[in-house]
């Protein structure tokens, strides 16, 4: 009782952002290779610290002292990617000094011609990989590849990923209304993917949404199959009214400042419409 006696508001607002950044910290590596480590460790400090103070072992309190050491430069080596994500969200949710707001008009386009390019890839069973481009800059992967800087046009995706043009091996990176650079050179994702069927464009699909806000669109060669993964988490089996959805979905805040209601539909009448049964299909979610 004379612990809740002593606390006063300063002492619950410690309390509360304390659990904050531990609840932070939590939904950061949830979902990740770093979720069963970091219960690992919490359990492994639990255990030794209830053993340490339940009984006198001078040994293992002087070894639990030391390792607290030694994790304080282990954690930052072994949580890097998760700590880089997080600075990353910092620095996106911080004040855009300087960056002009993008053309909701420029964003429609791209998407419709997106669509309309994985549509017709598919068709044809010609693989690709097209990434988008949004807060975190992708120049780093871009150099690893050839500098286009064209408008983008479905017809333009369509040739660079024709297998017979030197571009086709490789990911497209879109930055705004530009194609950036194509035959891109992209990080593989290290989580166990439950489709086995998935090969190189998916993984690294998933990867550079790992590590970057980027949205990536996945034609399969082998299947035709179009999906779309953003935040290491991919829809698959998605058709081009479906993936204009999703696009919309993923850029609605940009939509919003300037796109009226109308345009929204219009470049998507000359695609059809979908049946009521493909409208209540749920998308297929990998994580």
């Amino acid at each position: 009782m004379a612990i809740f006696q002593r606390l006063d508001w300063l002492s619950l607002l410690d309390i509360g952002l304390v659990a904050l950044v531990f609840f932070g910290a939590l939904q950061l590596v949830r979902g990740t290779q770093a979720d069963q480590l970091l219960r690992g460790v919490i359990i492994l400090v639990v255990i030794v610290g209830l053993l340490g103070s339940a009984f006198n072992f001078p040994a293992l309190g002087w070894l639990l002292s030391r390792a607290v050491l030694a994790l304080l430069v282990a954690i930052p080596v072994i949580f890097q990617p998760e700590l880089r994500r997080a600075l990353e969200r910092l620095g996106r949710a911080g004040p855009r000094i300087g960056q002009a707001p993008r053309d909701a008009i420029a964003i429609e386009s791209v998407i419709v011609a997106v669509a309309q390019a994985a549509t017709r890839l598919a068709e044809r069973r010609h693989g690709a990989l097209i990434v988008l481009e949004r807060e975190t800059g992708l120049q780093s992967y871009a150099d690893t590849g050839v500098r286009l800087d064209a408008e983008v046009t479905a017809e333009l995706l369509q040739t660079i990923f024709y297998t017979g043009t030197m571009l086709h091996d490789g990911a497209v990176i879109i930055r705004e209304d530009r194609v950036l650079a194509a035959a891109c050179i992209l990080p593989l994702t290290s989580s166990f993917l439950s489709d086995r069927r998935m090969g190189l464009r998916h993984r690294a699909a998933i990867g550079i949404t790992e590590s970057a806000d980027a949205i990536a669109v996945v034609v399969s060669e082998e299947h035709g199959y179009v999906s779309i993964a953003h935040n290491g988490r991919m829809i698959r089996r998605i058709d081009a009214r479906r993936l204009e959805d999703v696009l919309r979905t993923f850029y609605q805040a940009e939509l919003q400042v300037a796109v009226p209601r109308w345009l929204s539909w219009l470049p998507r009448a000359a695609g059809g419409r979908r049946t009521s049964r493909e409208a209540a299909r749920p998308p297929n979610v990998e994580p």
